[in-house]
């Protein structure tokens, strides 16, 4: 049983049936004493009776006994110890008898004066812990806020306290059920039975309790709005533990319960709105968070200008589904449903003004910036929103639309970087008789956005071709700029012709400049923090220069992978050991060039490491993986790239990817023509004439003139100036005549403008104003002087003269 003083005594202690009973006479003497108070105060009857009550009160400011009343008395026990005594005090009609009694009791009575008096006395802390309970029960049946209701053993209605009835309205609720008390009652908490009666029958089975169940309904009260209460069930006993029924107790959490759904929803959708810089995806995932748990249904609507950010002019509008679009100026009505997520209610849910409660319009804006608007629409909703609901629309749109504003900010810098990347690449590669070429560039798709990978493709004087890939650190506008300047640098030194190493080496003195530079912006103090992280550090490069001529391709790397070269004979395919330098701008180990010997039809295949490495494979399962297509070296390159990229990279890439394959070609031997030139100045002469008669056989008599006055000055400038043996003069008939002059010196001569009497210093000049261009070209045993001059359109040679 209960262990809860005076819980299980309905009645109380001062109860005539209950109490300790003296009769005081009318002069105040104890004239009756039971048992009962013998037990209390330890005074057998004999010891008191005839004695003044007075005697027995220890606290000289005792209250004084009045009839009706009820006091707390320090009463002396018959141990010496004064006792606190609860006491009622009642007036006897006549000795020994209450008013009203039967006259019958087992007081110890002695004579005394009339009238006289009946005291009740009790342990007074029982008493008021009797009382107190007394109180806490009236209170829960009249006063506390929290409903309560009983039910018999049938799980049916047999008492409720005000406050219940107050909450469900006036009503006979005796005989009914608990599912029956409200309307659209449903079981909110996970884990639950489906129905409250369910729930009851195993309280009132097991006798486990019940707490917090939340349940959603509508009470009579309210019939048009669902409110949720927590409720706490337990099972009643008599005093010997049987069952009499179930008691509930509910409390309506309603405002506290939705102000914690919204508080979830917000959190739910601040993790999983916004995962992906994808607008479209961006609004399903906010139509998956906000419903159906506010609302049946959700549109996102966007002005034409934010989906298609990325775009100056953009293409006719998508069909997404999700997001509908608008014109700019045209901004959507505000009674338009486009897109109903909730499956139930897709098929029955009409277009409703915006006025009504089953629709809410909030506009999507953010810093100023109209983007939009957000249509909620609820089916069976009659009841306005509350002040509640509308924030929440709002905070969920409010942060939607900073997602979508990130989207589009996204998706204008990706742009911008993308639009910068393909603008800095070669657009459409030379057509050049050394080689025959075909390329692939695969932008990263994460969110990392445009990558700083390059290749090119460089037309050098001779015939030669520059090769070139590299890969910036970084991604964004920053590697694109960083990529755009290296591939600037690399273009303008090898126009100068240097070779490969050399070429390296001053591409990483520009970094480095560039890095100290920066770094004295830090040491300054110059406010402008974008300055101080230069992606150049730590890109690498690769550069090659194939000589169809020769046959040769000399190569230098900075930190880049190897090439792969294929034999054109049985398809071998191989990774040359080229001298490893550091990447640009590390400082450390000087560049080396190596030298390879390609016959003609050889296909090299150079790359950035975006393209072979994968988080699910090896290096070098990749590699081999590139092997395997590149054998087939015979195939056409568009499709060789293709099938390279589709094994290597069969899904989304992590990194920028670059493939440049060439297929090398060896110029004819009737094209070039070289003759070696004696010191003597005679010489000059015989070469002229050599040069005119190979022209003529070519069938190029157009250009023998001039060629006999570039050949006559090239060559005497050599003899002249450069004194420094052995001598040659070459021709070359590719897609220009290009006339070369070596000689064993290393100075290189200028352009300059002879004054009207000087008697030489024309000559250069004369060659610059008869030809496309001239330069100067080192090598190592001295230079070349070389000058270009375009072919006759007829005269001009197609790739089928060339062997390869």
């Amino acid at each position: 049983m209960s262990e809860i003083p005076g819980f299980d005594e309905p009645q109380g202690p001062l109860d005539v049936s209950r109490a300790a009973m003296a009769v005081l006479d009318g002069e105040g003497r104890v004239v009756g004493w039971s048992p009962a108070a013998a037990e209390l105060l330890g005074y057998e009857a004999s010891e008191v009776l005839g004695r003044e009550f007075a005697d027995l009160v220890t606290d000289a400011a005792a209250p004084e006994l009045l009839p009706g009343l009820r006091s707390v008395l320090r009463l002396r026990h018959r141990n010496g110890q004064s006792t606190r005594v609860a006491v009622a005090i009642r007036t006897l009609s006549s000795c020994g008898e209450e008013p009203g009694g039967d006259g019958g009791s087992d007081l110890s009575v002695g004579v005394g004066t009339r009238p006289a008096h009946l005291l009740a006395m009790a342990d007074a802390n029982k008493t008021e812990q009797w009382n107190a309970l007394q109180s806490m029960l009236r209170g829960l049946a009249t006063q506390s806020p929290v409903g309560l209701a009983i039910y018999d053993t049938r799980l049916r209605v047999v008492w409720t306290n005000a406050a219940l009835y107050a909450e469900m309205g006036p009503a006979d609720y005796a005989g009914v059920g608990p599912d029956d008390m409200v309307t659209h009652g449903v079981i909110v908490s996970p884990g639950m039975p489906d129905t409250l009666e369910e729930v009851m029958s195993d309280v009132l089975t097991t006798g486990e309790p019940v707490i917090e169940l939340h349940y959603r309904g509508r009470p009579p009260s309210a019939p048009d709005r669902d409110h949720v209460w927590s409720c706490s069930y337990y099972r009643l006993e008599d005093p010997a533990g049987s069952p009499l029924g179930v008691c509930e107790e509910s409390v309506d959490i309603t405002e506290r319960y939705l102000a914690q759904q919204r508080l979830d929803l917000l959190v739910r959708a601040g993790r999983s709105v916004g995962t992906t810089l994808d607008m479209s995806r961006t609004a399903r995932e906010f139509a998956a968070v906000t419903t159906p748990w506010f609302a049946d249904a959700v549109t996102v609507d966007l002005l034409e200008t934010v989906l298609h950010s990325d775009r100056s002019h953009p293409d006719a509008v998508p069909d997404t589904g999700m997001v509908r679009v608008w014109p700019p100026g045209e901004p959507p009505a505000a009674h338009s449903i486009a897109y109903l997520v909730s499956a139930d209610v897709r098929a029955r849910a009409a277009v409703r003004p915006a006025r009504e409660p089953g629709l809410l319009t909030v506009p999507l804006r953010t810093e100023g910036t109209d983007l939009g608007i957000v249509s909620f629409a609820w089916e069976h909703r009659t009841n306005p929103l509350d002040d509640g609901e509308r924030a929440v629309a709002d905070e969920l749109v409010a942060r939607l639309a900073v997602c979508v504003d990130n989207a589009r900010r996204y998706a204008r810098d990706h742009a911008a970087a993308l639009l910068l990347q393909r603008s800095l690449l070669p657009r459409l590669l030379p057509r050049l008789s050394a080689v025959e070429l075909a390329y692939r560039y695969l932008p990263a798709d994460s969110g990392a956005g445009v990558g700083g990978d390059w290749f090119d493709v460089i037309a050098l004087s001779g015939t030669r071709v520059g090769l070139v890939v590299g890969d910036v650190v970084g991604h964004g506008l920053g590697a694109a700029a960083t990529m755009g300047r290296l591939r600037t640098s690399v273009r303008v030194l090898a126009r100068m012709d240097l070779a490969p190493d050399e070429l390296l080496a001053r591409l990483d003195d520009l970094v480095t400049q560039s890095a100290d530079e920066r770094a004295a912006v830090r040491i300054e103090g110059i406010e402008g923090e974008e300055l101080l992280e230069d992606e150049a550090l730590g890109v690498t490069c690769l550069y090659a220069a194939y000589d169809p001529v020769s046959g040769t391709c000399t190569m230098a790397r900075a930190g880049h992978p190897l090439p792969a070269v294929v034999d054109p004979a049985d398809g071998t395919v191989t990774y040359p050991e080229l001298p490893s330098g550091p990447p640009l701008g590390l400082g450390g180990l000087p560049f080396e060039s190596a030298e390879l010997t390609l016959p003609p039809g050889s296909l090299l295949a150079l790359f950035t490491d975006g393209l072979v490495h994968a988080r699910d494979r090896d290096l070098d399962e990749q590699l081999d993986v590139l092997s395997g297509v590149l054998t087939r070296s015979t195939r056409p390159l568009d499709d060789l790239c293709d099938e390279a990229v589709g094994a290597l990279l069969p899904g989304p890439a992590d990194d920028d990817a670059a493939l440049l394959l060439v297929r090398t070609r060896i110029l004819d031997r009737h094209q070039v023509a070289v003759w070696d030139v004696s010191s003597d100045p005679q010489a000059v002469g015989r070469a002229r004439a050599a040069a005119s008669a190979q022209l003529r056989a070519w069938g190029l008599d157009d250009l023998v003139f001039t060629t006999e006055l570039v050949v006559s000055e090239l060559v005497t400038n050599a003899i002249r100036y450069a004194a420094v043996g052995p001598f040659q003069l070459r021709l070359i008939r590719d897609q220009t005549l290009i006339c070369e002059v070596s000689d064993g010196g290393h100075t290189s001569p200028h352009l300059r403008h002879a004054a009207g009497d000087d008697e030489g210093g024309r000559g250069l000049f004369i060659v610059a104003q008869t030809t496309q261009q001239w330069g100067t070209r080192y090598t190592a045993t001295g230079k070349i002087i070389w000058a270009e001059q375009a072919l006759p359109s007829a005269k001009r040679p197609t790739n089928e003269g060339h062997v390869g």
